[in-house]
């Protein structure tokens, strides 16, 4: 593509859409993956939020309800994921307002709240790695579990069709995720329900609510951290999502949905199961009720979860790459690329090391969502040119590469969110980047729109 001439005040104009070398239908194809979902691929609020509820009605919220029941009280893991809960909605909303208004990933859309092109790609990088590392631990969990419970093939067998599977759907994009979340979901909530009863039948509901926890005791700090850490990843991710709504109340109404359901139904009923059995073993109480009903069980239950994973890494990446390297790469080539490589690492068990390694660098992604709800809501530097953005459909070709301030931020939550032992770690992270950007950006930008031309903060540095 040809460069573009300076204007008289020696910017680059906005590129049109005749100015790029991507047609509508390969931007459809992509996803949109660089550019803002345009409103005729928007999606209605109930295709969006089956999706959400997948992600947050997953073994993975059993296993938390499971962990909690057997260290809790039922009315102490009540509260725990009530306080946990409460605090990644308004984290969920506000991010995923951010979303819809923009139509951009989290990652494009951290270009323009608080990072900068460079600061973007170094989220991107967080994000591709983090999420391609837990594709990668949930296929082995996927392999081993269905070995166990179908034993003809090894566990590597397993993975590299759950992998194949898994990155199949997520190549094709938003359209086929939904339609498998349309026949995943259901079929998940039937099938675990069918076998929650099963373990609970038998169990005296009082006994179920007051008894005392049959393992060693967890505060209801601890209790509470594990509800909100488990998800803040997935949090910090809902813009990937979010572009394809149509409107900010759709957030509110699936966010409300989904976060509650998911958290209130299945993980209090994992906290019964962890009293009933008194075992935190989830994945071994509901995959051993009955061979084909836990292996459906399994089945269903990664195959609407890590497609996400893989989809909002190859996501970042596509936005890291294009930064770092001026290369606009096709996100279906990305996603088959993280996704061969996830299958091979889960089928070889070299990931199943990296789980410990995946939860301390987890701690890096709450005081992002921090800065850029800070900077999108109340220092808003750069809504001039998101308005603006939004009215043309065409995001803005300027903006600094890095943005000091975020990086100080995004140290210090995570200084806080590892450090202080008072409150939540991933809540603390999010307050501390939150309250620091807010002030300091205020005070050192002073305007709530773009600084005048010429204004040396909003170089590139």
């Amino acid at each position: 593509m040809a460069s573009a001439e300076k204007t008289s005040s020696g910017e680059l104009p906005p590129r049109t859409r005749h100015e790029d070398d991507r047609s509508a239908g390969s931007e459809a194809q992509d996803d949109y993956s660089l550019t803002p979902v345009p409103e005729e691929a928007r999606r209605s609020w109930f295709s969006v939020a089956v999706q959400r509820f997948g992600q947050v009605s997953s073994f993975q919220q059993f296993m938390v309800g499971a962990v909690l029941g057997y260290g809790m009280t039922f009315t102490d893991a009540l509260i725990a994921i009530t306080v946990g809960s409460v605090m990644l909605e308004i984290v969920t909303i506000l991010l995923g307002i951010a979303g819809v208004r923009e139509g951009v990933s989290t990652s494009v859309l951290a270009r323009w709240s608080g990072f900068g092109r460079k600061g973007s790609a170094a989220v991107g990088v967080l994000v591709a790695f983090s999420l391609a590392g837990w594709f990668g631990v949930q296929n082995g969990v996927f392999a081993h579990g269905m070995h166990n419970l179908a034993g003809w093939a090894p566990a590597w067998v397993w993975a590299v069709l759950g992998g194949a599977a898994v990155t199949a759907i997520s190549v094709f994009g938003f359209s086929i995720m939904a339609w498998t979340a349309y026949l995943a979901v259901p079929a998940f909530l039937v099938l675990a329900g069918w076998s929650v009863w099963e373990t609970l039948v038998g169990h005296s509901l009082d006994e179920l609510l007051t008894g005392a926890p049959p393992g060693p005791v967890m505060s209801l700090a601890e209790g509470t951290t594990l509800v909100a850490g488990a998800f803040i990843l997935g949090a910090l991710m809902t813009p990937d999502m979010t572009r394809f709504n149509r409107r900010p109340s759709d957030v509110v109404k699936q966010t409300l949905l989904g976060v509650t359901l998911g958290e209130y139904v299945i993980g209090l009923t994992a906290v019964m199961l962890g009293h009933a059995a008194r075992t935190a073993d989830i994945v071994g109480i509901i995959t051993t009720s009955s061979g084909l009903l836990g292996t459906l069980i399994l089945a269903t239950a990664i195959l609407k979860i890590n497609d996400w994973n893989l989809y909002s890494s190859a996501l970042a990446t596509v936005n890291s790459v294009d930064v770092l390297f001026g290369r606009r790469i096709g996100r279906r080539g990305v996603t088959l690329a993280i996704g061969v490589a996830g299958t091979v690492l889960s089928a070889l068990g070299v990931v199943d090391d990296f789980t410990g390694f995946l939860t301390a660098i987890g701690m890096l992604a709450p005081p992002v969502a921090g800065i850029i709800i800070a900077e999108y809501y109340v220092v808003r530097r750069h809504r001039a040119r998101l308005d603006q953005a939004r009215r043309t459909g065409v995001l803005p070709d300027h903006g600094p590469d890095w943005q000091p301030l975020s990086l100080i931020c995004w140290a210090v939550g995570t200084l806080v969110g590892t450090y202080l032992e008072v409150g939540i770690p991933a809540i603390n992270a999010v307050v501390a980047a939150f309250a620091l950007y807010a002030v300091a950006g205020r005070a050192l930008y002073a305007r709530r729109d773009t600084p005048a031309r010429g204004n040396p903060l909003d170089r590139t540095v």
